[in-house]
């Protein structure tokens, strides 16, 4: 059971010693990141709605009424 715990505390050391070593983005970078992202899911979602719309009319000309 002692090596066990060991174990965790081994873990959580070696967790703290890593996050002292991460360099954490300044606020203006992390504003910009964050409406990249956001401008881009919207597009892919409006390309997706947008082929979705396209495939929908075609296949309602090959079958209509289906």
């Amino acid at each position: 059971m002692k090596k066990f715990f060991g174990k965790i505390e081994s873990y959580y050391r070696d967790v703290m010693t890593e996050m002292r070593k991460t360099s954490w983005p300044k606020r203006n970078e992390l504003s910009g990141h964050t409406l990249i992202t956001l401008l881009a899911s919207v597009v892919l979602a409006l390309f997706i709605f947008g082929a979705d719309r396209v495939i929908s009319f075609i296949l309602d000309l090959i079958y209509p009424g289906a």
